[in-house]
């Protein structure tokens, strides 16, 4: 184990620091107060060309899309370490903080890809993280994909903690029986009083059936799963989360991700419902070349309300672009939800748009006192500049801090490409530490190290500069600023008829994000 020291990031520029080998601990040390809040990178890249060639277009050094979960004090996040241009990356990486974001310990997972302990996989993507507070296990759920025939999925696999998250010995199939899976999340119902409580459910698409829905169902900490189960709609990017009582709710989109829905479980995950509509999507294009798309990031208190939030452009004239909207239950079904209402980040005719939100709720508050935490990437009005924001809220959404700048000046050449675009992910994530501050963990990017000066390229493939960050500490803040009557001025189509929207949609792999 070695330490780094702790690498801030102020206004896009590396401040200092260095990288470690493949489990190093990083102490995030407190800065002076500047304008812009402090960043910290969590992990990097260790891969070269050299030790993961697993195509011709992998991009080294590059980190993507993390998902996080807290317990108490412990925060783990997962991501894709050394993504491919077609999809996937080298392996699965971790980064695990026992003391509310102080300070991280990262690593690859085993024994999922050849790159990595023992795996015999290709290469793996889309990781999400869960704790089962039952059994005393923390959970990653990854996809496993092969190279064969072209790069498709070919498993949902769980990685097992058992000691907090800093070890990662043995990797479970959950299943290996869909076409090709995709977009995989897991949860676990960690109410004592629950009736089914230690219960953990992993959802997944199957996009070679037209993004079928499928739920499996864990009662013994993740070591065997359920055959999976499905209530026959395509859909695509689900979160699932669980109420107090038991129920699951899973806040999703439609297979084309033109509609926003929920279905639930009240039975253990024994059966699951039709999907609800929550709302039509209505979203900007996001320019820069940008992979990104209005999937839901979705989260619950602690008396059991659902929150989501996704990119929209219904409050913008002509949908020029997108806000983070949200909504939240209403009954304990999920069957009943708000209106959505805007995240009042800036006003509706500033020109900037924002997309791929993480949402954090503070499960020690719950109903007018909810906390929130919202990070969340943007380019500045008139520019394709990445940048990262964050604000909160601390009356449920009902009005919102002002925002911070994390992060900015991020050319989109500099993140790693893919072929749906330049990539930091398909989502990010926040969450609450037991010291009730967010933390949210996100792609960031510098300038390429060897060739171009202005591309992370697939032409010199170890040339990009792009980790996973978190906030230097954690954030919190409440404000005054409301968008709850802010009208309505872009229509849409919105995907047409609800009677349709859900139906498991034969797409040729359209909406894919692997």
């Amino acid at each position: 184990m070695s330490l780094l020291s702790g690498v801030r990031r102020y206004k896009g520029r590396l401040l200092g620091g260095a990288i470690g080998g493949a489990l190093v601990t990083v102490l995030a040390l407190a800065l002076p107060a500047v304008a812009f809040a402090a960043t910290t990178h969590i992990s990097t890249d260790p891969f070269t060309q050299a030790t993961c060639a697993a195509s011709t277009t992998t991009n080294h050094h590059t980190e993507v899309e993390p998902d996080t979960f807290s317990n108490g004090s412990t925060i783990v996040a997962a991501f894709q370490v050394g993504r491919i241009f077609d999809g996937g990356a080298c392996a699965i990486g971790f980064a695990t903080s026992t003391n509310n974001g102080a300070s991280w310990t990262n690593g690859l997972l085993p024994g999922i890809t050849k790159y990595t302990g023992g795996g015999t996989n290709d290469r793996a993507t889309d990781p999400a993280v869960a704790f089962d507070a039952k059994h005393g296990v923390w959970m990653i759920s990854s996809l496993t994909l092969t190279e064969s025939g072209g790069a498709h999925g070919t498993s949902v696999v769980t990685s097992r903690s058992i000691d907090g998250g800093l070890t990662w010995p043995s990797v479970v199939t959950t299943e290996n029986t869909s076409s090709s899976p995709d977009k995989n999340w897991i949860v676990c119902d960690n109410t004592s009083t629950s009736p089914f409580y230690g219960n953990c459910y992993t959802e997944w698409d199957d996009n070679g059936a037209g993004n079928l829905l499928h739920m499996s169902t864990s009662t013994d900490g993740g070591l065997h799963w359920s055959a999976p189960a499905t209530n026959n709609n395509g859909v695509i990017g689900g979160q699932p989360v669980v109420r107090p009582d038991g129920t699951v709710i899973v806040p999703i989109d439609n297979a084309n991700e033109t509609a926003i829905g929920a279905f639930n479980s009240t039975n253990g995950g024994a059966s699951w419902s039709a999907t609800t509509t929550i709302t039509t999507i209505r979203a900007h294009t996001v320019g820069g070349s940008l992979r990104s798309g209005p999937l839901p990031s979705a989260e619950i208190d602690g008396a059991g309300t659902v929150y989501v939030v996704w990119q929209d452009c219904r409050f913008r004239r002509s949908c020029r672009t997108n806000d983070i909207v949200i909504s939240h239950s209403l009954n304990s079904t999920g069957t009943s939800w708000s209106s959505v209402t805007r995240v009042p980040i800036d006003a509706t005719n500033s020109g900037i748009d924002h997309f791929i939100p993480g949402l954090g709720v503070n499960k020690a508050t719950s109903g007018a006192t909810a906390q929130l935490g919202l990070t969340y990437y943007f380019y500045p009005s008139g520019s394709t500049q990445l940048s990262v924001g964050f604000l909160s809220s601390t009356n449920a959404g009902s009005t919102w801090s002002a925002p911070q700048t994390l992060i900015s000046g991020m050319p989109t050449t500099w993140i790693a490409t893919t072929s749906q675009g330049r990539m930091v992910g398909d989502y990010i994530s926040t969450s609450y530490g037991s010291d009730n501050l967010a933390h949210g963990v996100f792609a960031t990017a510098s300038a390429p190290t060897t060739g171009s000066s202005t591309s992370c390229t697939t032409t010199a493939l170890d040339n990009c500069a792009e980790p996973i960050d978190t906030f230097v500490s954690g954030l919190a803040a409440g404000g005054s600023a409301s968008g709850a009557s802010d009208p309505v001025v872009f229509g849409g189509n919105g995907g047409g008829g609800a009677q349709s929207l859900w139906n498991v949609v034969d797409n040729n792999g359209s909406k894919h994000r692997d």
